[in-house]
């Protein structure tokens, strides 16, 4: 005869053996989202919170560099793509991955609440913006004091013979942050196929910087540490790295700023397409629009931005005149150019 203690311990097991495999099966079914992004690392954490909130049933995995790397990357992988969907990464590259049929178009939910300057032209686009990162220059206050070097008031000051060898700036082949600079300034100043004045600009810059980074952020942490009394970087990096207490201001060229917008897209041949239509959908509302506000002073849906403390109010009315398809169509060219005349001073890459 069954013992009645071995047949409730028995059920028992089943019973735990029951939730055990019905856990796994609930992880089992949390679908995983590989996508690529260039944001920064401080803010992966609460746009990844604030979609689990909305689709708590969808994991994503970061794989993050810098606008260039992360370019390059999706290229290279272009016959046997990996990512998803690609988050943070500038329009410009965006339209460069267009160009090569890489993406899959789709209009979120929130479409109609972006403005059309900061999305993709197209009805169904492949593209639309998150946010506008431009550019500022963060100056040490302290070390310029010590070194009796002036604040500039333009891009044109920088080439003055005081500032030489004080000045870092991003490699616009690993930067986005640097691409969206150097074609500012062939906007601003003339390209005429490497003979007008924005080159022109930039041999006299390149005269004076010490050295070109492979980050965008990582000329403003110089100049906060003291390392060089300037650095040519872009606003987010600037007003948290002054919001510390680093003793830099922010300088914004009177000419007009370089910019480009934090973009989304889907990536085309994704396995897991309506998860990434669903991230889509989270990425262009309102709760990730006012996240980005967080962080930066224009965000593609008006109105929702709060003002950042050290970023002018009309910031927006700056930004230079931009065409993302020029930058995409041109970007080979003018990279091959800036990198013959001014790799040299580039950093090492690791």
């Amino acid at each position: 005869m069954h013992s009645p203690f071995r047949r409730s311990t028995f059920v028992k097991t089943l019973g735990l053996l029951g939730l055990v495999s019905f856990a796994g099966l609930a992880s089992a079914q949390k679908i995983q989202l590989l996508v690529y992004t260039a944001l920064e690392t401080d803010q992966l954490k609460a746009y990844q919170e604030g979609f689990n909130k909305a689709y708590p049933d969808i994991d994503i995995k970061w794989v993050r560099d810098s606008t260039g790397v992360i370019t390059a990357k999706l290229l290279a992988e272009k016959a046997n793509p990996q990512a998803d969907a690609v988050m943070g990464v500038a329009a410009s590259s965006l339209a460069l991955l267009d160009k090569q049929g890489m993406l899959e178009p789709y209009a979120p939910i929130n479409l109609d609440a972006i403005m059309s300057q900061y999305r993709d032209k197209k009805k169904v686009p492949a593209w639309f913006g998150m946010d506008v990162w431009g550019a500022t220059i963060c100056f040490n206050t302290v070390e310029a004091q010590k070194k009796n070097i002036p604040k500039p008031e333009s891009w044109k000051d920088l080439t003055k013979p005081v500032y030489k060898g004080q000045i870092v700036m991003p490699n616009p082949a690993s930067s986005g942050t640097g691409y969206f600079d150097v074609t500012a300034w062939l906007t601003l100043f003339g390209d005429d196929n490497g003979k007008g004045g924005g080159w022109k600009f930039m041999d006299g810059l390149h005269e004076n910087i010490a050295q070109y980074t492979h980050s965008g952020s990582k000329p403003c942490n110089m100049a906060a540490s003291g390392e060089y009394v300037m650095g040519i970087a872009f606003e987010y990096r600037a007003n948290a790295n002054k919001a510390k207490g680093a003793p830099i201001d922010l300088v914004f060229p009177k000419e007009g700023l370089g910019w480009d917008l934090e973009a989304f897209a889907i990536h085309k041949g994704t396995k897991k397409l309506d998860a990434a239509k669903k991230l889509a959908d989270w990425a262009s509302g309102k709760d990730a629009m006012l996240l980005y506000g967080k962080n930066f002073a224009i965000t593609a849906q008006p109105g929702v931005a709060a003002p950042l403390a050290n970023v002018p109010k009309d910031y927006e009315t700056r930004l230079v005149k931009k065409d993302f398809q020029w930058d995409a169509d041109n970007r080979e060219r003018i990279l091959a150019e800036w990198t013959k005349r001014y790799n040299a001073k580039s950093e090492a890459k690791k």
